[in-house]
């Protein structure tokens, strides 16, 4: 494949949340790093201290990828969590916020994440929770990229960053990140009228890896996330018993459906980012379906999984208009940007089952100890109603199988719990070490359409149990 032309101007990463559009061509190198991790590198890096340019032209042309995607030879990706960055410091911003370290009550039991503080840039909403653990032999760290809203922002929802030492009690920012110490506000919607991320965008996941043709001194981090853009699209699903949105919005009731595509955006520290366009004319990196097929409305939740070397999955969402379920597809690339779609691997469940009227928001994990892999999704009711569900596969492909007919995690049952009306977008965490245990965290929907970011814990290895949060044994 080509290199990138000479005369492009390197560019550094953005010290706001305002994220310029370039166009990187990406190729990918080697299997996994088997070494520890060392979360130091990755959690507070000086904030003096300036990151290596990314070779990322100004343009906004395509990339400069090779036109057949399934026949590159050469595709090289090195998923390495292993950032490399000197001087680090475990300083955070001044505006940080801190949650709550008291025990859960019956009626927040599993609540991790509440909305901000009035003024906060994710006061009125949250939710798309996407976690990461990272291991050392001295400490463990986390971060949680989730979509917010404000008082101020039309709806519009943004991406910010928590982070947290011990996956339960997260420290958040008010505002946008100024420093590769800081918390908060990491990326905003985007400014170019003919992007597809206009409106508003939501986190789908954070992949870490090496890349040839990004110019950088280590691994970086790729963001997938949904972009939503102004369109609005037509659907006719009266019969449904509820209102179809894109995107799922409480404080809306009017059934508004806005096109969406998915995106990628690449950062050095996780909290500064440079979209780079895809092949879509919009930026996005591939466009819905022709007409009558099952993703012809819009692509939602993109969650990207590292197979192999060549070889990345991602799995999304849309509403397949012909059957009248949500349904969940996937694609696959060598390279992290170029995709090719596989199909609908499933739709809706059998007739009175918690996910009858489909299932949405996918987030696959491959199972550490038996190599299978495993799907957590949000099934929709025939009523609307919104619980999460689990279901197996051997490859990961299309050989996807319900785990049963009960969903793993339901509504709580108290009337006013914070989650007793609806929950979903869940992300699976497989924890390592000496806790033989899964984590789930969630969305979670209460009266008033109040929402909030919970956790529940499997039943030691058995990941079909799963318990919301009460608090740490002693």
């Amino acid at each position: 494949m080509e290199a990138v032309s000479a005369t492009m101007k390197a560019i550094n990463f953005p010290a706001t949340s305002t994220v310029p559009r370039a166009t990187v061509p990406i190729t990918v190198a080697s299997p996994w790093s088997q070494t520890k991790l060392n979360m130091l590198t990755f959690y507070a890096p000086n904030p003096n201290t300036r990151f290596s340019s990314i070779c990322l032209p100004r343009c906004s042309t395509k990339p400069n990828t090779d036109t057949n995607n399934e026949t590159d030879q050469n595709p090289t990706f090195e998923p390495n969590p292993s950032l490399t960055t000197e001087n680090p410091s475990s300083a955070v911003s001044d505006e940080v916020i801190p949650s709550s370290s008291n025990p859960p009550s019956s009626l927040s039991r599993g609540l991790v994440l509440n909305l901000g503080p009035v003024g906060s840039w994710d006061c009125t909403d949250i939710g798309s929770p996407v976690v990461k653990r990272f291991l050392s032999d001295e400490e463990e760290r986390w971060y949680m990229w989730y979509h917010g809203v404000s008082t101020d922002s039309q709806g519009s929802d943004s991406i910010g960053l928590a982070v947290s030492s011990n996956g339960v009690h997260w420290e958040r920012g008010k505002g946008a990140v100024k420093s590769s110490a800081d918390v908060g506000l990491v990326m905003s919607c985007g400014n170019d009228w003919w992007a597809f991320d206009t409106q508003s965008i939501r986190p789908g996941e954070v992949v870490i890896m090496s890349s040839a043709k990004v110019r950088a001194s280590s691994a970086v981090y790729w963001l997938y996330y949904t972009g939503y853009s102004n369109e609005k699209v037509d659907i006719s699903a009266d019969s449904l018993g509820f209102k179809v949105q894109n995107p799922e919005n409480q404080s809306s009731q009017t059934g508004e459906v806005f096109r969406s595509l998915p995106g990628l955006a690449i950062s050095q520290d996780g909290r500064h980012w440079a979209r780079i366009e895809g092949e879509h004319h919009s930026g996005a990196l591939f466009d819905v379906g022709s007409e009558g097929d099952w993703d012809s409305l819009f692509i939602s939740s993109p969650q990207v999984v590292f197979h192999g070397n060549g070889d990345l999955r991602m799995y999304y969402h849309s509403f397949d208009v012909g059957n009248g379920v949500f349904s969940i597809g996937m694609a696959r690339s060598r390279d992290g940007m170029k995709w090719i779609k596989l199909g609908k691997i499933m739709g809706g469940g059998p007739k009175g089952c918690f996910d009858e009227l489909g299932a949405m928001n996918p987030y696959v994990v491959k199972n550490k100890k038996d190599g299978n892999y495993v799907m957590a999704y949000e099934g929709v009711g025939a009523d609307g109603r919104r619980s999460i569900g689990l279901a197996m596969s051997a490859e990961g492909l299309k050989d996807w199988r319900r785990v049963e007919d009960e969903a793993v995690l339901k509504l709580a049952t108290m009337e006013d719990g914070w989650d007793s009306k609806g929950i979903g977008s869940p992300c699976l965490v497989e924890m390592d070490g000496d806790v033989d245990e899964w984590r789930l965290y969630y969305r979670g929907i209460g009266n008033s359409g109040r929402c909030g970011i919970g956790m529940a814990v499997s039943d030691g290895s058995d990941i079909t149990r799963f318990r919301r949060w009460k608090g740490f044994q002693v």
